[in-house]
């Protein structure tokens, strides 16, 4: 092949080296507009895994940059005059030139012809030479900019402003450092990357950094401001900035958060950040990059298909990575941008919140590194539950330590979540609840929800659901609780809910939300919006004789909850039921005092929601379920969320269950691991409320991060619980803690259990 690499930067070159190392006759050339020595960085770092995978493609370049990096397993977080080290991590830093140069003169060794200070232009007049052409030309990139309307990119200006510069300050570990000003907080990232540089980059909201005036000042000001700022990382040494195309305030930048929706176009293809992006505070920028390039040297290397089949293999192979590591890096880069939120935090969260705020290395990841660490963490964790500290005693895991919530009090943090089971008759909770709910409360969870119970026949949202709008449903009701109460550890919460515009639809398993083929009955919501236009009902838009109605009845399934014995009450305001569509722009088009701003719009959920808390005991908690984010434009967003929940927490709500999504069949929801918890997280850090997360939490390692840095207070599972009823004593017996009751009559399989996970866990250390 002829091929012509656009950028001579690691992505464009280490491609070169690969594809010719794979075919010495392959005719390839590397244009770059800078001189091979130009470089704008400092350093880079890899881990020690992503050098495992280089050594795989090309064992000589990495000889090369082992023989030129600087190792190093701590990481040192300095915050509110302490400093706290964890090790293991498993960092190399490289400075960049010296990268540039080793691949240089790699690619040069195998005939790769290089062409420097080359100002190259359209693409396509080297589409038309060459059989490939790979735009490799960064953040900014001209291969990408021909063709914007093709690839699409979604370009996301991120809300700080940082400073890249170097150091002759030798630091011993990965340093990330935290100072508050009269402007507000800066954030140091900097790391060490060879015999006498450090990286030193600086970062700030942008809202600081125009209070500290930093927009008015030259480059040398700047450099000055930083030494002051951060004097005890430095140690007298200077702040150096090789940026000289830059000038002014202009050297502060601000992060491009870059993904296209296409990477290639006929026989132009994009790798690196003129594809996607990565922020600096998860160091993967150029890993991404040089992976891209393996991936595409591999896919090439293939004889089936044309070059554009064999690009679409390749974008196909790594957009799901990069969506992944994209995924982690914005709750990194999130993390950073609310550093304010964060700065209540005690050191020791903080520092933990820092470490896991990716949320691809959690708790048991964090055991694995440094021991030691995580014994003192998890230490300090339970003291602040308010258990003992018996230092000769195992420590208690995060999700197993207590919490309460005013008079109730739950022995762990794990929460069954609300699941329909579709299983009533005419509302009432039979033998198939009994058993369901029982099982799970046996099970050990500390807090086991209702699915959604309806507050009149015509609010449920099939004729499966349950109800507690009469006595016999109380009474089922109350034959359950009083047995977990007896037989477990567990509390129980009734969730109680109207289906508003959902309703009167068939079982799940039969068509979710497709309307009854008959027997329907008549819907109201806040305006007259079906769910799926031309197929769902058109409910009536609420009067307020309805409202009255309805609210009646909240009140009234309220009191029965009493009469039943239930802990807890949550009120579901989410997913798109008659609540939620009352909160949402995109279900409430109402022009009275119930539609409009987000207050009026959550006026009657919340006059709903008072009228319950004033007949429920005071001395027991509610939670409120909402939609954190309706993943449609124009709909409620996390920041929404926020203000929602003040408004019930005013209203009298102890904790705020954050799930999202459900509102709109127009969703785009991104899905992942944990891929809710952010939300939860910013509820609980900005507004200091207790929060439940929820959403694709299914390890008890993820309950443990969760917990543990402060993304939520309780985790509520939901799939696994009904995979496994005793998920919960399954998870203890995972982690070797002993502290959690197992049911008497069930107490013997708890020996063999452990035997049989520590049995397991040998044969794969072994395999």
């Amino acid at each position: 092949m002829r091929i012509a690499c656009l950028g001579g930067g690691p992505a464009g070159l280490y491609f070169a080296i690969l594809m010719k190392k794979a075919d010495p006759a392959h005719d390839i050339t590397v244009f770059d507009r800078n001189a091979a020595d130009n470089t704008f960085g400092w350093g880079i770092v890899f881990s020690d895994q992503t050098m495992a995978g280089f050594r795989e493609a090309d064992p000589q370049v990495v000889e090369q940059i082992e023989a030129n990096f600087h190792h190093w397993d701590d990481i040192d977080v300095f915050f509110k005059d302490r400093r706290i080290t964890s090790s293991g991590h498993g960092f190399c830093g490289i400075a960049r030139i010296k990268l540039l140069e080793i691949l240089q003169r790699r690619a040069a060794e195998l005939g790769v012809r290089m062409v420097w200070e080359h100002e190259f232009g359209d693409p396509d007049t080297y589409a038309r030479d060459y059989d490939l052409v790979v735009g490799a030309d960064g953040v900014a990139s001209r291969t990408r900019a021909r063709h914007e309307a093709h690839f699409n990119p979604r370009i996301d200006v991120r809300r700080c402003r940082y400073i890249w510069l170097g150091t002759r300050k030798r630091l011993d570990a990965f340093t990330f450092a935290f100072k508050q000003t009269e402007w507000g907080w800066f954030n140091l990232h900097a790391y060490r990357f060879n015999e006498d540089w450090s990286t030193f980059i600086v970062e700030t909201p942008e809202e600081t950094w125009l209070k500290a005036g930093l927009d008015q000042m030259e480059k040398e000001q700047s450099l000055r401001f930083c030494e002051q700022l951060f004097a005890e990382r430095l140690d007298g040494h200077e702040l150096v900035s090789n940026a000289r195309h830059l000038r002014g305030s202009a050297v502060w930048q601000k992060f491009n958060r870059v993904l296209c929706e296409r990477w290639f176009k006929d026989n132009i293809v994009l790798i690196g950040d003129a594809a996607h992006t990565a922020h600096f505070s998860i160091g993967s920028g150029t890993k991404l990059a040089m992976e891209d390039a393996i991936a595409l040297a591999r896919v090439l290397g293939s004889t089936e298909g044309t070059v554009p089949e064999r690009l679409a293999d390749f974008q196909a192979e790594r957009e799901v990575e990069a969506l992944k590591l994209q995924s982690a890096a914005r709750n990194r880069m999130a993390w950073f941008e609310n550093i304010e939120t964060y700065a209540r935090m005690e050191p020791e969260q903080f520092a933990f919140s820092l470490l896991t705020g990716s949320q691809r290395v959690g708790h048991a990841n964090q055991k694995l590194r440094d021991p030691r660490y995580v014994e003192t963490f998890d230490r300090w964790f339970q003291r602040r539950a308010g258990l003992p500290d018996d230092p000769g005693s195992p420590t208690v895991p995060p999700m197993f330590t207590p919490f309460s919530l005013r008079d109730m009090h739950l022995a762990n943090r794990v929460v069954v979540s609300p699941m329909c089971t579709y299983s009533a008759a005419e509302g009432m909770p039979g033998d198939f609840h009994f058993q369901h709910y029982a099982a799970r409360a046996l099970g050990g969870a500390g807090l086991v929800l209702t699915e959604m119970t309806c507050v009149a026949p015509d609010g449920r949202i099939t004729p499966g659901c349950t109800g507690i709008w009469n006595e016999a449903q109380t009474a089922g009701w109350r034959r359950l609780v009083d047995f977990v109460h007896a037989a477990s550890g567990a509390r129980i919460g009734l969730q109680i809910g109207h289906a508003g515009r959902k309703g009167s639809t068939r079982l799940s398993w039969d068509g979710v939300d497709q309307p009854l083929p008959e027997g329907n009955w008549p819907l109201v919501a806040p305006s007259p919006l079906p769910l799926i236009a031309g197929v769902s009902q058109v409910p009536r838009a609420m009067t307020r004789e309805d409202m009255e109605r309805v609210l009646d009845q909240f009140v009234g399934a309220t009191r029965r909850a009493e009469a039943a014995g239930f802990d807890m009450v949550e009120f579901h305001a989410a997913h798109g039921y008659l609540m939620s569509s009352f909160i949402s722009p995109l279900t409430n088009r109402r022009d009275d005092d119930y539609g409009g701003s987000l207050e009026n719009r959550c006026r009657y959920p919340l006059e709903v929601f008072r009228a319950m808390r004033g007949v429920w005991p005071a001395r027991r908690p509610m939670s409120v379920r909402i939609s954190a984010h309706d993943w449609v434009p124009g709909g409620t967003t996390p920041e929404d969320a926020v203000r929602i929940s003040a408004l019930f927490r005013e209203a009298g709500a102890d904790i705020v269950h954050v799930s999202s999504g459900q509102v709109s069949k127009d969703e785009r929801p991104v899905y992942g691991r944990m891929f809710q918890t952010p939300f939860s997280d910013k509820i609980r850090n900005e507004l200091g409320m207790p929060t439940i997360a929820v959403g694709n939490i299914f390890e008890s390692d993820h309950v443990n991060t969760i917990i543990a840095a402060g993304r939520a207070d309780l985790c509520a599972l939901a799939r696994p619980h009904l995979s496994d009823p005793a998920w919960t004593l399954h998870a203890a017996a995972e982690q070797h803690y002993a502290g959690v009751a197992w049911p008497r009559p069930y107490a013997g399989g708890r020996t063999q259990l452990e035997r049989n996970l520590e049995r397991a866990a040998q044969m794969a250390l072994n395999a």
